[in-house]
């Protein structure tokens, strides 16, 4: 990339004691108004320089010597300018510096730079700005992107500038066919590596974003919720088997609170506030976005956490449920279904979709209310959740079927009305008519 200004000055530096008349030669070299200064580790004359000329003067060989030094110091600087420029890298004062110190100077890579903001966000996990889930997706998005450079290319790494629109949509391909990932999947690890190009874009490592040509779409999900008989059918499921029984009580307990997998998994008794109206509250912050959220807690709620006070697993800790790891919940609620005749797929994340339509929407919450109770930063992340059920297509269906008869038999009503009117109207003229008649033949 052309810089838009460009000198060099050789000049002698004044030393600290004066009358020494022998200085170091310095070279300045300024990039868009930036200026670094390195010494040549040369030394020469005051009398023997000509600052006009920036050389030597005279004609011994001393002075052709140093000069022929200068000189190659610049012709070294305007190739190393090109091949920069060529490259399509930036030019700074600083990389110029660098290449005159006999630096190697090295291009940056994309594996070596998604290493180095992994290792970043990882001590942002520790200080608490993200979860320790996010972290682990990058880990695996970095790993992908490394197997598919030996796969494709059977190369270990990449520069910037090699990327390019057919590096993105080969990758796409490989997700989708060799890793066997679906299309929102591949997306979401398009998008991990996104973020690190994007941010090598912002230090001005790479010039031209490779995914500007980039398109893609989610396919939309059916991601039901559990309608309110399966919810109740769950609820009243006797299983022979305490691990079962368990899972089931902490999947209702979210159903009832919105609360995700980690939220509740990590639930503490000090989360557990009372209101002046005796009332109680979940009051904490997500552990995924750390959004304040204050969820009042229902009758089921309270009475599956007054069945699990005291419980070995939560005594100590002052955990309020004995939750188990994600991977054998999800494996418990499947076979939870399969002995309540329930035919979706039942996971941990389901209850959160469940609480916002079924439990919430279905009883008349407004949404903005439901947004708030979900930890929601917008009703827009809200309405995601919140799928129209058959349930509540069934139940507004049944309120318009209705207003839609009330309607109906008041404008019968009033026709029947309208009808009796008209009807009394031509009687009281045919009254009139024979009054007047009469009163007429009497008088004639």
């Amino acid at each position: 990339m052309l810089e838009s200004s460009f000198g060099v000055n050789f000049f002698l530096k004044t030393p600290w004691k004066k009358g020494d008349y022998l200085r170091f030669v310095y070279l300045r070299i300024t990039v868009d108004g930036i200026s670094k200064e390195i010494s040549t580790k040369r030394k020469w004359s005051v009398e023997r320089w000509n600052q006009k000329t920036e050389r030597a003067v005279g004609t011994k060989e001393d002075t052709k010597s140093l000069n022929h030094f200068l000189d190659s110091l610049i012709s070294g600087l305007n190739n190393f300018r090109t091949k920069l420029s060529n490259n399509s890298e930036s030019i700074t004062a600083v990389k110029l510096i660098e290449y005159i110190q006999g630096k190697s100077y090295q291009k940056p890579k994309v594996l070596e730079e998604f290493q180095k903001h992994n290792e970043e966000m990882l001590n942002l996990v520790i200080a608490g700005d993200f979860a320790r889930g996010t972290y682990d997706r990058y880990v695996t998005a970095r790993s992908h992107v490394e197997e598919f450079m030996q796969f494709q290319y059977n190369r270990s790494d990449f520069e910037f500038r090699e990327l390019n629109y057919s590096f993105v949509t080969d990758y796409e391909f490989y997700l989708k066919t060799v890793r066997g990932c679906s299309n929102n999947t591949t997306l979401k690890y398009i998008a991990n590596f996104k973020k690190i190009v994007l941010r090598a874009i912002a230090k001005d490592i790479i010039q031209k974003d490779p995914f500007i040509l980039f398109k893609s779409k989610k396919n939309k999900l059916d991601k039901r919720p559990l309608t309110t008989k399966e919810l109740q059918r769950l609820e009243d499921k006797k299983f022979d088997s305490e691990r079962l029984s368990i899972v089931r009580d902490i999947f209702v307990f979210q159903c009832y609170t919105g609360l995700s997998y980690i939220d509740v998994k990590q639930l503490r008794y000090s989360e557990i506030k009372e209101d002046s109206d005796g009332s109680f509250w979940i009051m904490s912050n997500r552990q995924k976005s750390k959004s304040r959220t204050d969820i009042p807690l229902l009758e089921k709620a309270l009475l599956i956490m007054k069945r699990y006070q005291g419980h070995p697993q939560c005594h100590d800790s002052n955990l309020v449920l004995p939750v188990r790891s994600n991977q054998k919940m999800n494996e418990y609620l499947k076979e939870i279904a399969t002995l309540c005749g329930i035919y979706s797929e039942l996971n941990t994340h389901m209850a959160r979709r469940t609480f916002a339509s079924t439990v919430t929407l279905k009883n008349g919450v407004p949404i903005n209310v439901v947004k708030e109770l979900m930890g929601h930063h917008s009703v827009t992340q809200t309405e995601e959740y919140a799928l129209t059920t058959q349930e509540l297509i069934n139940s507004e269906m049944n309120n318009l079927k209705t207003k839609l008869r009330t309607n109906t038999e008041d404008n019968l009503s009033n026709i029947n009305l309208k009808m009796i009117l008209d009807e009394s109207e031509i009687q009281l003229l045919v009254d009139y008519e024979r009054l007047k008649n009469k009163i007429l033949g009497g008088i004639i």
